[in-house]
């Protein structure tokens, strides 16, 4: 076989390879720690929440503690359930007041790691309120729409894991640290 032809078919191979996978172009680093995804995590979260809701309609207080791997899992099998989800392989960071949410967005054939940072507090009415504060897509664009569609995601997260509940709860607090989030509140 010719040499031009060895190098056309090589050339030629490489682009169809190139074509079959996603690129990876950077973005913002993961942090070394890796939060476990597990169905386990998701039933411990539940099962909190019943108890800190139990709890309350004895004493009228709510507090409950939400950690890293929870929050991580829930996200993650909720994503599994969307068609064309805004980014696959999330974790969660639950430090400094924020929630720091790292994963991986696509674009075409391209693909690049993200960061959104996220606030938590509560309205006057005692209502969740999410606002994101922060987004590095790396050398992606940020897709429109991102912050409405990051905070609905979060606040159905929310609502969907505290479930009926979280309408007779009203928020009092929300401390993020050190891995924990804590919800303070009180019964309607």
């Amino acid at each position: 076989m010719p040499a031009k032809k060895r190098i056309f078919l090589l050339i030629l191979s490489l682009s169809l390879a190139t074509l079959a996978c996603t690129i990876f172009i950077g973005g913002p680093d993961y942090p070394d720690q890796t939060i476990p995804v597990s169905t386990e995590a998701v039933e411990q979260m539940q099962q909190s929440i019943k108890e800190a809701m139990a709890a309350g309609a004895v004493s009228g207080q709510v507090t409950l503690v939400i950690n890293e791997a929870q929050l991580t899992s829930y996200l993650a099998f909720k994503l599994e359930t969307q068609p064309d989800p805004f980014i696959t392989k999330p974790q969660i960071y639950l430090r400094d007041g924020q929630i720091q949410v790292y994963g991986t967005a696509s674009s075409g054939y391209f693909s690049a790691t993200v960061r959104l940072v996220l606030t938590a507090t509560a309205d006057e009415g005692g209502e969740l309120l999410i606002e994101m504060t922060e987004a590095d897509f790396g050398p992606l664009p940020a897709p429109e729409g991102l912050k409405e569609a990051v905070t609905t995601l979060v606040s159905e997260a929310y609502t969907g894991a505290v479930g009926p509940v979280a309408t007779g709860l009203r928020i009092e607090s929300i401390v993020i640290a050190d891995g924990l989030m804590t919800v303070v509140g009180r019964i309607k």
